[in-house]
């Protein structure tokens, strides 16, 4: 019989399609205005970046207006009065967690203003900050004393690494993603710079904010941002559509593929986490680099005032989740009928952009 024999060739010709990407989603949860308030944990936690921060929760938060919200609005800021001493705690701040957690799904931020200042450490990321690295990170927006552009990184456990070529608009600034204190790169993880200078700080908060966009599959992830006056904003984008579809968006600045790192597997399920912090790590460490007066626990400490624009202002926080199971497979299933037992495997490949029929 040649029916065996066609299944071997079918499975085998499946196995070298490319990866089709999702594309459809719909939309599992919308944050605007006090939605923020049900859907976000505050983590009165010690900083785990060592930063000059003390981070509140949410009802110290709201007694002392370092978040309100308003029907379209939600407010996430520092303190800007209060002269520190060196031996009290830090700066007041804020540090959300989103209750649910995340595998597949897109996630679509609409950003009107981001902290701005020296020594501030700013980022909104993905991760799951109750078992540490081993869950995988995501940065989507992050960077420290106002120096743009972003910079989009991906930090995991075990091998994996990047492409160094691969199809973004950023520029590549590392590709070894792995997360260790000991490796001689910082624990930096495989980031991508920005192409805009637009995408972060004070230049992004002088154009009005933009949207920041992130798919996650088992197979890639992709991170995409607009400044507010882009005439190239998807509409599905700035009308907050019940539905998206990422095909239809262009090309990431940010990609990072399976090629050479398992994602489905480095990556576990995670939350959406929205922080700003000072000094610390990265912002203390690369202080006297970035053109910033004096030294950064200092200056926290003693000028209150220049926190004055350290808020986050959040339009919106979508969450979208597939459509349908089949939008994530890599193929087609196979198709099988007929009285002649015959076999029938059809599948696209969005490269080419044609469909074969195997007989």
């Amino acid at each position: 019989m040649k029916f065996p024999l066609i299944c071997a060739a079918a499975a085998s010709s499946l196995s070298l399609l490319p990866t089709i990407w999702a594309g459809s989603y719909s939309v599992n949860q919308t944050n605007i205005g006090s939605a923020f308030l049900t859907n976000f944990e505050w983590e009165d936690i010690a900083d785990p970046t060592k930063g000059r921060v003390h981070y509140v929760n949410q009802s110290i938060a709201l007694a002392k207006n370092l978040t309100f919200t308003s029907d379209d609005t939600f407010i996430m800021r520092a303190d800007y009065t209060t002269n520190l001493t060196a031996s009290g705690s830090g700066r007041m701040s804020n540090r959300i967690k989103s209750y649910a957690q995340y595998r597949t799904h897109v996630v679509v931020f609409d950003i009107r203003h981001m902290p701005q200042g020296c020594g501030t450490w700013p980022a909104v990321w993905e991760a799951d900050d109750q078992v540490g690295t081993s869950s995988g990170e995501v940065d989507i927006l992050e960077g420290v004393n106002d120096v743009a552009p972003n910079s989009v990184t991906l930090h995991t456990t075990g091998t994996c690494t990047m492409p160094e070529n691969r199809t973004q608009l950023g520029s590549t600034l590392s590709t070894n993603c792995s997360s260790s204190d000991t490796l001689s790169d910082g624990n930096n993880g495989c980031s991508v710079d920005a192409p805009y200078t637009a995408s972060y700080g004070k230049v992004f908060n002088t154009y009005g904010g933009g949207y920041y966009a992130m798919e996650r599959t088992a197979a890639y992830i992709r991170v995409w941002f607009w400044s507010r006056n882009d005439s190239s904003i998807p509409s599905d984008i700035t009308s907050g559509a019940s539905s998206v579809d990422t095909d239809n968006w262009g090309q990431p600045i940010a990609f990072f593929p399976d090629t050479d790192c398992d994602i489905g597997s480095v990556l576990k399920r995670n939350n959406i986490i929205i922080d700003l912090t000072f000094c610390g790590s990265w912002a203390g460490s690369s202080y006297s680099n970035n053109d910033c007066p004096g030294n950064c626990t200092d200056y926290v400490n003693y000028n209150p005032s220049a926190f004055e624009d350290a808020y986050w202002d959040f339009a919106a926080i979508r969450v979208y989740q597939p459509s349908n199971s089949s939008s994530m497979s890599s193929a087609p299933p196979l198709i099988t009928g007929g009285h002649e037992g015959r076999l029938v495997a059809v599948y696209a490949t969005l490269l080419a952009g044609v469909v074969f029929t195997i007989l």
